[in-house]
């Protein structure tokens, strides 16, 4: 057993890190983790941290390895945000622990994660800790692309990137780690194009499977822009709606946990003075209900693009693997009905919806002009 094994498909990366976390002479103190999506930049992130805890390097049982896998060694912080952005206050408070000496570890481990969803001004905050750090302090920075991060932060970390692991592999570590029957975990694997979380959620998942096989029929039923505008619609709503399901709960308990401890009964009446804590709080829940309601519509996006390629696979007679062997039915027939070319059209028009919608055009409009774009052209 090892922290690194569920680091799958990243050989080189994990070489890296686990040399740089047990010999000195190959240590830094900022590291810049990046990969695309489902990569496991977290995943390596979080071993990492473990690995530079441990007197072995990362032997995965003692108890140094599974509190900073679990995240609860005191030593190892981790922001992740839900929220559009991570803002400036939370890694004041970070450039703040950064400064402290370890109290139990080795190091003082502080990972950023989406490092790419702060702004500049919020980035620079960091500079001066990232540039001349404590001894003790290494910062993990994750982002998608090394272009997502300022060029000051960049250069003064350490980068290693990550690859998209293979089906194959995220298949054995969802069958060694979950139990899920082999063919269901390959078919999660390539149905989430290698994204281990997703492809764990399809895998264990049968609704999360249904929706999927919903949005991918969206390109089977769009026959005019009628059709198109009331696919948009659904879209849009299934994406509002997944989005205040996993935040209504947190959300709730969240107002609930603030009120008890400003010491306001329930049901009572809240003060006035105490109103501008509470609304803080609801503004907060609000992006991060807006940035769920994105990653949904992204999410969905990305499966669009997955069916159009293999549309194109199969009218350019590539020999590849497919994505989605389970709608085959739906490829065939758009790849009879269309042309290579006016599949490419539909693959741009998809990723400029993304593109629109990273840029906060309003969702709704993001996604007519997109399924606008997938019907059928004569």
């Amino acid at each position: 057993m090892s922290v690194w094994d569920e680091v799958v498909g990243q050989e080189s990366a994990v070489s890296m890190l686990s040399t740089s976390a047990t010999r000195a002479e190959a240590m830094t103190h900022a590291w810049l983790l990046t990969g695309p999506p489902g990569s496991g930049r977290s995943v390596a992130a979080r071993a990492f941290a473990a690995a530079l805890q441990c007197e072995q390097g990362g032997c995965g049982s003692c108890h140094a390895c599974t509190t900073a896998l679990a995240g609860t060694h005191p030593d190892v912080t981790l922001l992740a945000t839900d929220k559009v952005v991570i803002t400036i206050d939370e890694v004041r408070d970070l450039v703040g622990t950064a400064a402290r000496t370890p109290t139990l570890g080795r190091w003082r481990v502080i990972i950023v994660e989406d490092a790419d969803r702060m702004a500049e001004r919020t980035t620079n905050l960091l500079l001066k800790s990232i540039e001349e750090p404590p001894p003790h302090t290494v910062w993990v920075l994750c982002a998608p692309s090394v272009q997502d991060v300022l060029p000051t932060i960049r250069s003064r970390c350490r980068a290693v990137v990550l690859r998209v692991p293979p089906a194959d592999a995220v298949a054995d570590l969802l069958v060694r780690r979950d139990g899920v029957d082999p063919a269901v975990a390959l078919t999660a694997a390539r149905a989430a194009q290698s994204h281990v979380g997703m492809a764990r959620r399809l895998a264990r998942d049968a609704g999360a499977r249904e929706r999927r096989s919903a949005v991918l029929d969206v390109a089977r039923r769009i026959r005019g822009v009628g059709d198109a505008v009331l696919a948009a619609g659904e879209l849009v709503d299934v994406a509002k709606a997944e989005a205040a399901a996993a935040t209504e709960e947190r959300d709730a308990a969240e107002k609930a946990e603030l009120l008890r401890a400003l010491g306001v009964a329930d049901g009572e009446t809240l003060p006035p003075k105490l109103r501008s804590q509470v609304k803080q709080l609801e503004e907060g829940q609000k992006r991060r209900a807006t940035r769920r309601q994105r990653d949904v519509l992204d999410r969905a996006m990305l499966d669009l693009l997955s069916l159009y390629r293999d549309v194109l696979v199969v009218q350019l007679g590539a020999d590849v693997d497919p994505v989605n062997t389970e709608h085959a039915g739906i490829v065939r027939d758009l790849a009879r009905d269309s042309t290579p070319e006016q599949t490419i059209r539909r693959m741009d028009a998809i990723a400029v919806a993304r593109q629109r919608l990273d840029g906060n055009v309003a969702p709704l409009l993001a996604c007519e002009a997109m399924t606008i774009a997938l019907r059928p052209q004569g």
